[in-house]
This record gives structure tokens, C-alpha cells and sequence, in this order.
């Protein structure tokens, strides 16, 4: 039975580099769907309300479940905009989904954007522009990950709940 392991919050928490320590720790036949590298790099379109993005990462969270042992999913998905994809992940996932999100304050989104490698890509007010507090999903509960829990700590934590 497939597992899904969803990672949300604003830009600069550090979802990309849990989801793929998760990857390197669990090893092969685990997939990482990012909402970042399907929206811009592979189709280069805009985030919001019917992006095309949505029917790529539905494909992608269907195909997880089909052929992989642990899907995990990882971007800002605003819950707004990725209503139908948490819906389907849903549908195909049902209780086997561990979802968490990453309530941080803006100035530590900022600290963590300065250690990233793509740190000249965009800046301050961009984000600022993208930020949305507390942007729960209603359909699907949701670990709050703060900032005072490490890496490390976050890659354990979510093992624990998938595996217990």
C-alpha cells in the first residue's frame, strides 16, 4: 500500500531539502513530486487559481501511487488553488497521507532563504508577495513543524509517523 508525505508552507521554510533528505534516507522507489520544479522548470507556468500545473501534478500523485512505495509531495500548494489535488490524494492515498506544514514567521523564511544555493533568484519582496499565513489544509489534518525543530529532527519525526 502506497504512502503519501505531504510537506506545505511558504517559500524559504525548507520542504525542498526535507523532502529529498526523506528521499536519500528511505531509499530507492521513493518519489518526490515538487510543486517547484513541475510549475517552473518543467512547464515554466505561473502559480494560482487553475494553474496548469495542477493536471501535471495530479498525473504525477496518481503515478506515485500506482508505482511507488512513498510519494512525497512538496511546495507552497496554496489550499485554495490545490483543493482538487488534496482531494485526489484523497481518494487514492485515504489514510495512508501524513501531511505537515511549516508554520514559520516570515523573518525566519528569510534567514533560511539565505543559506539556499538559488538565494539570488528572488529576494524579500517577492516572497512577501507569495507569503500566506497559516495556510491549512481543510481536508486533510496537518503536522505543525515550528521553527525550533531541525532537520534532522523533522526527517525523524516524519519517519516515526509513517512507519508506526
Amino acid at each position: 500500500m502506497s504512502k503519501l508525505v505531504i510537506i506545505r508552507g511558504n517559500s524559504g521554510s525548507g520542504k525542498t531539502t526535507v523532502a529529498k533528505a526523506l528521499q536519500h534516507k528511505l531509499g530507492h522507489n521513493i518519489m518526490v513530486i515538487s510543486q517547484d520544479v513541475i510549475r517552473r522548470d518543467i512547464l515554466w507556468v505561473k502559480d494560482g487559481a487553475d494553474t496548469k500545473a495542477l493536471p501535471l501534478l495530479s498525473e504525477l500523485l496518481v503515478y506515485g501511487k500506482n508505482n511507488c512505495e512513498i510519494v512525497i509531495l512538496e511546495g507552497i500548494l496554496n489550499s485554495k488553488w490545490y483543493m482538487p489535488l488534496f482531494e485526489l490524494a484523497k481518494k487514492l492515498f485515504g489514510n495512508n497521507i501524513w501531511a505537515y506544514y511549516y508554520d514559520l514567521t516570515f523573518e525566519e523564511t528569510l534567514i533560511r532563504h539565505r543559506t539556499r544555493s538559488s538565494k539570488d533568484d528572488f529576494g524579500k519582496e517577492e516572497m512577501q508577495k507569495w507569503w500566506n499565513e497559516k495556510d491549512f489544509i481543510e481536508v486533510i489534518p496537518e503536522k505543525i513543524i515550528s521553527q525550533d525543530i531541525s532537520l534532522l529532527n523533522t526527517v525523524e519525526m516524519i519517519i516515526r509517523d509513517i512507519f508506526v
